[in-house]
């Protein structure tokens, strides 16, 4: 549109230009000087020729006038095709890396498709802790990372790489030499991951590799890429800086999981997702004083998909707020119907400790429900305090203020352990089951045992021994003068409606053994 305005100004110039040409010798060859001299001198009472000159300086002025704005035009409209210019580029490049993004890529797709000739080798990249990074550093860390990967991807890609959403980058490298792809994604591999330094600072970043081949995996270049997506899911899963090229069985593995996906959000939606109670008994009184709410997902009479695996789901489609949200609610209505010195122990999941909103978000839930703050504990695990540790600190501090009690999760499986008990605002310890297995017959571990058992007491901090399943383990841990047990041993997480008859009775079933 721009250019034809512009072509449209330069011909309205020319016209003028020709017109003046043209007017100069039509005037020449009647010689019209001497035409006007003797009509305006027979007319010279009309004053005649003092209008021509007027009509001539306003027409020469005019042409003048519209010379210099359709120069200013095509000033005008050279900027504008030059903004158009580079708004198409930002438009399909990255802003901070500057490589191509999802648009020009989709034209290579269909150009590639058009074709259907070359042989290419599709790498899809994530880089990971580069969150972290940007919720502890800020944007302009984060950014310069970035950039740094980018130029450490086009060192060994030139002119290859494409800069997808999030934290991903893909490669769409020609590979009609047949190259070893696995041995070049090691590589890679080495690249992205050797230390970044900025202003004093080292940071160490890890990345996942999927990769695909095409027309080996497939003829579609747009289902090569998916291919190597699901590849690189696949490696995420097996831990950090680990690589997978596609298999077919990856496939059925994507789409399984996401089936599953569109079955959680359905769940979700409808409201399907229960918890479980477990109860916590005090060793010394041999009486409950308490319950873990533990969410249950029942997809079929009988059959439940493991909280490890719907939990991480929840986490990796960004619905673990909401889920938590609704547990803890139907938990705290629920726990609204015991004795009030039964208290509620509900786990969070790592993530939401980096939510500055989580204090407002669990207050604001009890004062729906009416729970007193003080019956309610909430469990963490130690790996949840290393994301942002002042953010963690401050947001228990607060819930720990608003009367909420505070259990450290899993203790002594984690790093830093002893550390986290004088950074944190801890009210119990819970010690992890993988110490309870096997203390009684394991001398180091109980040792272990013991002494956060001494150490807890030192510190006026309680202690869980969960995962009781045998009653010897039972007696050893109420004579080492562990506070709180938990497991198989003293009940099984139950349904809602099962636990009400526990406490109402004198013994509830585990007491009964206990008594034995």
């Amino acid at each position: 549109m721009l250019k034809k305005l512009r072509n449209k100004a330069k011909v309205e110039l020319y016209v003028w230009i020709g017109i003046l040409i043209a007017t100069y010798l039509f005037s020449l060859y009647f010689n019209m000087n001497e035409v006007f001299y003797y009509f305006f001198k027979a007319y010279e009472v009309y004053n005649l020729d003092e209008v021509f000159i007027a009509l001539n300086i306003t027409g020469f002025l005019g042409l003048i006038f519209s010379f210099v704005k359709i120069k200013a035009m095509e000033k005008e409209i050279a900027r504008r095709m030059e903004a158009e210019k580079n708004f198409h580029w930002v438009e399909c490049h990255d802003p901070v890396t500057g490589l191509p993004n999802t648009i020009i890529l989709n034209s290579t797709i269909a150009q590639y498709n058009h074709e259907n000739k070359s042989s290419f080798g599709v790498f899809t990249i994530e880089i990971n802790r580069l969150k972290d990074i940007n919720d502890i550093f800020g944007h302009d860390y984060h950014d310069e990372i970035f950039k740094i990967v980018a130029e450490r991807l086009l060192n060994i890609f030139p002119g290859c790489v494409y800069k997808l959403a999030a934290d991903d980058f893909l490669v769409l490298r020609p590979n009609i030499d047949k190259t070893d792809l696995t041995s070049l994604s090691g590589r890679v591999m080495r690249s992205l991951c050797s230390p970044v330094n900025l202003d004093g600072f080292t940071f160490n970043i890890s990345a996942n590799i999927g990769i695909s081949r095409s027309p080996e995996d497939s003829c579609d270049l747009k289902k090569v890429i998916q291919q190597s997506d699901c590849a690189m899911h696949v490696a995420k899963k097996a831990g950090r800086e680990q690589i997978r090229a596609f298999s077919a069985s990856m496939e059925e593995s994507l789409l399984s999981m996401a089936q599953l996906e569109r079955d959680f959000k359905s769940a979700l939606k409808n409201k399907v997702f229960v918890s479980h109670y477990q109860p916590l008994l005090d060793l010394k009184s041999e009486k409950i004083i308490g319950f873990e709410a533990l969410a249950r997902w029942e997809i079929s009479a009988g059959k439940f998909i493991p909280p490890s695996k719907f939990i991480a789901l929840a986490e990796d489609t960004g619905a673990i707020t909401e889920l938590t949200e609704y547990l803890l609610r139907e938990a705290c209505l629920e726990a609204l119907k015991w004795p009030s010195d039964k208290r509620l122990s509900f786990n969070l999941s790592p993530l939401l400790l980096c939510d500055k909103n989580l204090k407002s978000r669990i207050i604001g839930i009890l004062d729906d429900v009416g729970f007193p703050p003080e019956q309610l504990e909430i469990e963490v695990t130690e790996s949840a305090l290393f994301s942002d540790r002042h953010l963690a600190r401050y947001t228990l501090k607060r819930l720990r203020d608003a009367g909420v009690k505070i259990v450290l999760d899993d203790f002594g499986t984690g790093y830093s352990s002893l550390s986290q008990l004088c950074d944190f605002p801890f009210d119990t310890l819970k010690i992890d089951k993988s110490f309870i297995d096997t203390f009684q017959t394991n001398e180091k571990q109980n040792k272990i045992v013991c002494s956060i058992l001494s150490l807890a007491n030192a510190l006026n901090v309680k202690v869980v021994a969960e995962g009781i399943e045998y009653k010897s383990q039972l007696i050893i841990l109420q004579e080492l003068g562990c506070d709180i047990g938990q497991g198989y041993f003293l009940g099984k997480p139950v349904p809602a409606a099962n636990i009400h008859k526990s406490i109402k009775s004198p013994l509830t079933e585990a007491e009964k053994v206990t008594a034995e």
